[in-house]
């Protein structure tokens, strides 16, 4: 580490380093200095952020005995008690983690949220979203962007914010080309702390990586509300993190306009979101909507299963026209003309058979919503007959108008020609007697209902069909639309499930994120471009991210050699972390073989995962049964997103022939550990791997 440079800092101080005993005699008396001055900002920090806490907690009761309007009390006092919520929501942590010397004389510590001691004093610590914190994630030796020292803190494992874990700093001088001292120079540095950071034990949790936001990664989570952008992200290089401190970064930003729009982060399943739970509350946004596309679109309890064959069908991007033709064959020309009896102005109005198919006609053409397009024929027949009735009896106010409305030949007239329907109905007519042409023969008879139900309210939905649900609920009635949506695997979504989420973000804008890769659905995405447009944002910028900070090369080498089997272009990861092993093991009895590696994975730090098909998990569960709880045995199927710092893959052939693109779900077993990956076999490897190291 560089020593001190009074220099670059003008007030050292006059701190004794032997008031602290924690601290390190062979780092030098500057450095002891250094470090004790920091702590010391951070004592003042964390009592500084005690009474932001108790100003706000004092004005929640103030803002009780305010006069005021009911409905302006409500407002003050909800904005008050929002604010309390936020502060005590925030998780206990260290209240920085950098800090910037610039070249005019001021430094700014970098942390997780703004600390002042009142509104209008300069901040002791600067939120990571502030502009002025960019220069931390992004100047270089090539470009220092006015920032003479970067710091870096190292604060102990786990740490909860007490000022003793300051245990570390590092200094990285830009404006003299430096680089990190000890870890090489120039914008090849690594910084240790970073690095530590980085490769710390996976155990609880995902974390946020406000502290180790690469320059790549800045660049995506400081995107415009308005900009729609997919990342194509190869294993371990944070491509759900950057969605999410995307949406961090957006509400800080964008607070009004995104708050009044709403941000909705969708994830795969709930194991995934409850893994991802932390980050958000973590970088000081609480209240966002984390859920799944099945909890969006659930109007009913799932109760029946699709084969594959129907499965597959239903997920068809054809079976959005398909349903947009059963809804609008619904909609009939007239038969015959329209007469009303004004009883009040002693009138008998009509309108004949062909203008009314016009307005029919029209409306359909305009191809609103559908419950939309049945008010507005109502609306342009009651017109057709104002006008006739104000020819005999002049200028009609509303309360005529709204009458004639609710007239009962005017609402059978609408019954008729537009009748009201739901998108139940619907679909239980598609599926009792499919007969678009759209599909062929085979295809009708795999989504037929093999036993209709007396009635649509009585069917039993399966998952798929609450897709279909969503689509005609869509077609029908336009649903609310957020501001953004973040949505995490997205190779995985179906062409109507895009659909889907392309209607709750018909006016905002979205993050994809997702791996091409890593696609194991059977109507996984083959290119980024397809699967766009059925996200309704075919023009959205393609990054990918190929630098890998989680996953150690070995582990990234093994899982490349599946890649030209996967019949996806997508580019191979790297990985800067040179750390890792790779070990392969044959085992006549693979419970046996699992159980001895996860007794060795065990003996180091850090969580452990035993990956199979799902076959074999009720038995290696029952075998490991009383291993603790740093151990996790699980489905290859659930495994996608979360990651452990040692993982065991137990018979990789009966994970790859579990399902058709078992290689895929192979691929993303393999890239789930962090630090340690034992593969463990029985059955012959796939040829892709066959000449993988063995233990």
């Amino acid at each position: 580490m560089p020593s001190f440079d009074p220099a670059l800092d003008p007030d050292p101080g006059h701190l004794d380093p032997a008031l602290d005993p924690a601290l390190d005699p062979a780092l030098g008396p500057a450095l002891d200095l250094e470090l004790l001055r920091e702590r010391a900002h951070h004592d003042e920090c964390r009592a500084a952020l005690a009474r932001m806490a108790e100003d706000v907690a004092d004005q929640v009761v103030i803002g009780e005995d305010v006069a005021a309007s009911g409905a302006d009390a409500e407002v003050l006092g909800y904005h008050l008690r929002s604010r309390a919520k936020e502060f005590g929501d925030q998780p206990p942590g260290p209240l920085f983690f950098g800090r910037l010397d610039l070249d005019d004389g001021q430094a700014h510590h970098i942390g997780r949220r703004r600390i002042a001691e009142h509104p209008a004093a300069p901040p002791l610590v600067v939120d990571w979203r502030a502009p002025v914190s960019r220069a931390y994630y992004q100047a270089g030796a090539h470009d220092p962007q006015g920032v003479i020292r970067r710091r870096r803190f190292g604060w102990a494992p786990y740490s909860r914010g007490a000022t003793a874990d300051l245990t570390g700093l590092e200094d990285e001088r830009l404006a003299a080309g430096e680089g990190v001292a000890g870890e090489g120079t120039g914008e090849e540095a690594v910084s240790a702390i970073v690095a530590g950071e980085i490769e710390r034990p996976r155990v609880g949790p995902m974390r946020d990586i406000a502290a180790t936001i690469q320059p790549e990664q800045d660049d995506l989570v400081r995107s415009g509300p308005g900009t729609s952008v997919c990342v194509q992200g190869a294993p371990g290089t944070g491509k759900t993190a950057v969605g999410l401190h995307r949406a961090a970064y957006l509400l800080y930003t964008h607070p009004q306009r995104v708050r009044r729009s709403g941000l909705l982060v969708l994830g795969p399943n709930r194991t995934f979101l409850s893994y991802i739970s932390e980050v958000l509350p973590a970088l000081g946004e609480t209240g966002i909507r984390q859920s799944t596309l099945d909890e969006e679109i659930a109007r009913h309890e799932v109760r029946a299963v699709d084969g594959e064959a129907a499965a597959r069908v239903k997920h068809d991007v054809r079976m959005a026209e398909v349903l947009r033709r059963a809804l609008y064959a619904r909609v009939a020309l007239p038969e015959g003309e329209l007469a009303v009896e004004d009883g009040a102005y002693r009138l008998r109005l009509r309108v004949p058979e062909a203008e009314l198919a016009e307005i029919v006609a029209a409306v359909r053409e305009e191809a609103p919503p559908y419950a939309v397009g049945r008010e507005r024929v109502r609306a342009r027949v009651v017109r057709a007959l104002q006008l006739r009735a104000e020819r005999r009896a002049g200028p009609l106010g509303n309360t005529w108008v709204r009458r004639i409305e609710r007239a009962r030949p005017v609402s059978a007239f609408v019954d008729a020609c537009w009748p009201r329907t739901s998108p139940e109905e619907v679909l239980a007519a598609v599926l009792t007697e499919p007969d678009d042409p759209l599909l062929d023969t085979s295809e009708r008879s795999a989504i037929r209902w093999a036993k209709p139900p007396r009635s649509f309210r009585s069917a039993k939905w399966s998952a798929a069909d609450l897709v279909l649900l969503d689509e005609l609920a869509g077609l029908i009635e336009r649903p609310e639309s957020y501001g953004h949506v973040v949505v995490d695997e997205a190779q995985d979504l179906s062409p109507m499930e895009c659909r889907a989420i392309a209607r709750r973000a018909d006016f905002g804008a979205l993050t994809v994120l997702g791996d091409l890769a890593q696609g194991t659905t059977p109507w996984a995405a083959r290119d980024w471009r397809g699967q766009l447009a059925h996200l309704g944002k075919p023009d959205a910028e393609i990054v990918p991210l190929t630098t890998g900070y989680r996953v150690p090369a070995a582990i990234v080498d093994l899982a490349n050699r599946l890649l030209p089997e996967l019949g996806t272009d997508v580019p191979a990861g790297i990985s800067l972390r040179r750390d890792g092993e790779v070990r392969v093991g044959r085992s006549e009895d693979v419970v046996d073989g699992v159980a001895a590696a996860v007794r060795a994975a065990l003996g180091r730090e850090g969580s452990v995962g035993v990956i199979a098909a799902e076959e074999h998990v009720g038995p290696l569960a029952r075998a490991l049964a009383g291993y603790g709880e740093r151990l996790t045995v699980l489905p290859a199927t659930m495994a996608k997103g979360l990651e452990y710092d040692h993982v065991v893959v137990a018979e990789p052939a009966a994970i790859v022939a579990a399902e058709p693109r078992g290689l895929h779900r192979l691929y993303v077993v393999l890239t789930r550990a962090v630090s340690r990956l034992d593969v463990v076999h029985s059955e012959p490897l796939p040829a892709c791997l066959t000449n993988a190291r063995r233990a």
